[in-house]
């Protein structure tokens, strides 16, 4: 078996089916469950933290199960984890949703919850020192990787935008003026979630052609669209 470090300053008991090391995986993966159950409630993302600590030690025990399963009755893979990866597969794509504004929502919880199942098994198979780094290089992802995201979306010619207009013949006066900004339209959808609620709502996909625009952000070029006579709300999405 490879050389995990921080198993082998604790002892060869860590990596042995024992009450000992059971506990002392226990209590890390419910640490890290618990952090990042608190990230994702904290910014109101679905599958928070009694969620993530139930799934992480379900995978965690399947790990140690299969170290018993393979070490003890000598079978040759291991199908405990098998089962809840393809088991957390299937619950993870049902948390992935579109909301109202055609946006796709939900897409980093779930692999959130399939990284922290494959870190919980790694942990429970005894591989101290990966399930840290890798919990941690998962939390770097998160928190770091998301003001870099928002940063380069919001320097991006592409966004698009959910239009909520005051009447329906209002839609050929947002065009032009939206064309006069110098605002390429990719694509308009009437958003089907809103049919016969009077209201006339749109999702559109801009590309920004102008050289005025250039270097305005994203933010700014709606604030302009929000002025228009014909517009009665308009946001970003994504």
């Amino acid at each position: 078996m490879p050389t995990d470090y921080i198993a082998s300053w604790l002892g060869e008991w860590s990596q042995q089916v024992n009450v000992g090391s059971t506990a002392l995986k226990t209590a890390l993966v419910i640490l890290m469950a618990v952090v990042l159950g608190c990230e994702r409630s904290k910014n109101r993302h679905a599958a928070g933290l009694r969620t993530l600590v139930v799934l992480s030690i379900g995978s965690m025990l399947a790990g140690i199960a299969d170290i018993y399963f393979i070490t003890v009755l000598k079978v040759g893979f291991s199908f405990m984890s098998a089962a809840v990866f393809i088991g957390i597969s299937i619950i993870t794509a049902n948390t992935i949703i579109f909301s109202s504004k055609n946006q796709i929502m939900g897409l980093t919880t779930s692999v959130g919850m399939w990284a922290m199942s494959i870190i919980s098994a790694v942990l429970g198979f005894g591989l101290y020192t990966a399930a840290l780094i890798g919990f941690a290089a998962l939390m770097i992802g998160l928190l770091a990787f998301s003001k870099l995201e928002i940063y380069t979306k919001d320097k991006s010619n592409h966004f698009e935008i959910h239009l909520e207009l005051k009447s329906r013949g209002s839609l050929q006066e947002f065009i032009a003026a939206a064309r006069e900004f110098g605002l390429k339209i990719d694509n308009l959808e009437l958003n089907p979630a809103y049919a016969n609620s009077g209201l006339y709502v749109y999702t559109v996909k801009f590309t920004v052609v102008g050289k005025s625009l250039a270097k305005k952000s994203h933010s700014e070029i709606i604030e302009a669209l929000s002025v228009l006579d014909c517009v009665y709300h308009v946001e970003q999405i994504g």
